[in-house]
């Protein structure tokens, strides 16, 4: 519970915060900040795996190859404006 209300009030309570990192602590180091990224985003896959059943994860995945018929009638519309001088 202290960690969302650290969360949602922001840095006022976090330096009241135990583990609030203070002036003389190191930087995090990059690849470990990669691999938590990478952790969280196969977190959020599963999650979301999990929530989707067999035909929706199938349809997303072959979103990009669904076809669409071209539009009926060409790309002129009645309302455009003749393209020949007269």
């Amino acid at each position: 519970m202290d960690f969302l209300r650290r969360r949602l009030r922001g840095s006022a309570d976090a330096t009241n915060s135990p583990t609030a990192p203070s002036a003389n602590d190191a930087p995090a180091d990059p690849v470990d900040v990669d691999a938590m990224e990478r952790d969280y985003e196969l977190d959020l896959l599963r999650d979301e795996q999990g929530r989707l059943d067999e035909l929706q994860q199938r349809q997303l995945r072959y979103a990009n190859y669904a076809w669409e018929p071209p539009a009926q009638g060409g790309e002129r519309r009645s309302d455009d404006e003749d393209a020949t001088p007269t």
